[in-house]
C-alpha cells in the first residue's frame, strides 16, 4: 500500500474485500481535489511559543508545499487551516477546558489567540493569495460549527481533499473522519502528516484506512494527480 509502509495483511485484506482494490480513491481528479492543510501554525511548529510544539511536523513541510504547488498549477484548490481560540470557547467547549490545568489553558489561548504569533502559518509554507486561510475552532474541520470549510469546499466544487498537517491522531484524523462522513472522498497523506511519535502517526493513519478512507504518500498521490 502506497502510503506507509506495511500494512498488516488483515488491514489490507479488509480494505481490499470492501472496495475491491487496495486505493479506493486513487482516481484523484485534479478540478475536484482540494488539499487541507491543518494547524501548521508558529503554536504548534516553533519551540519559542512553547504550546503543544510537534518537532517532527517542519520535516513535513515540503510535501505540503510540492502537493500545494501540482495542485494550483492543475486547478485544484489549497486551504491553509488554522486554529484559533476564541473567547466565547471556553463556555463552548467546555469539556476540553475541563482536562486543562489552568496554566496549560493559559498556555493553549495565547498561542492561538486570533492576531497572535502562534496563531499565523509557519514561514516556511508556500501559502499564495490564490489560497483559502480558514479558521477553525475545533479539533475537527469539519465537524459542523466547527469552521465553514465544508462550504467553502462545497462552493468551488471539491468532494475529493488530501488532509496534511498537524497532529495526525489528533485534528488530522478527526478532520479526516468528519469529511468522510460528510461525503467528502478523503485521503489522509502519510507524509504529510505528523505526530508527537511514529507509534501514534501509524496507529492512526492504519484506524482510518482501515473503514474511514484512503492513505497514500505525497509521490503517489502527486503521480494520479498527474495522470488524471
Amino acid at each position: 500500500m502506497k502510503g506507509m509502509g506495511d500494512v498488516p495483511p488483515h488491514v489490507s485484506a479488509r480494505v481490499i474485500a470492501r472496495c475491491g482494490v487496495a486505493h479506493p480513491f486513487a482516481d484523484l481528479l485534479v478540478r475536484q481535489t482540494a488539499l487541507v492543510v491543518i494547524d501548521l501554525q508558529n503554536a504548534f511548529l516553533d519551540d519559542a511559543i512553547g504550546y503543544a510544539v510537534c518537532p517532527s511536523g517542519r520535516d513535513i513541510v515540503p510535501q505540503v508545499n510540492k502537493i500545494a504547488g501540482a495542485l494550483r498549477e492543475a486547478g485544484g484548490g489549497v486551504f491553509w487551516v488554522m486554529d484559533t481560540f476564541d473567547p466565547g470557547a471556553a463556555e463552548e467547549w467546555r469539556s476540553l477546558h475541563a482536562m486543562l490545568t489552568t496554566k496549560a489553558r493559559a498556555r493553549r489561548e495565547a498561542a492561538v489567540a486570533e492576531g497572535s504569533v502562534g496563531q499565523q502559518l509557519w514561514p516556511g509554507l508556500d501559502v499564495r493569495p490564490v489560497d483559502s486561510i480558514v479558521r477553525k475552532y475545533r479539533f475537527s474541520a469539519f465537524l459542523p460549527g466547527a469552521s465553514d470549510l465544508p462550504d467553502l469546499l462545497r462552493a468551488r466544487g471539491f468532494d475529493t481533499v488530501l488532509i496534511a498537517g498537524l497532529v495526525t491522531n489528533a485534528c488530522c484524523e478527526s478532520s479526516a473522519r468528519d469529511a468522510m462522513m460528510l461525503n467528502f472522498r478523503t485521503v489522509m497523506v502519510s507524509d504529510a502528516n505528523a505526530a508527537m511519535t511514529p507509534e501514534e502517526h501509524r496507529a492512526s493513519l492504519l484506524g482510518f484506512y482501515s473503514l474511514f478512507g484512503d492513505v497514500m504518500e505525497t509521490e503517489f498521490v502527486l503521480a494520479n494527480l498527474s495522470r488524471a
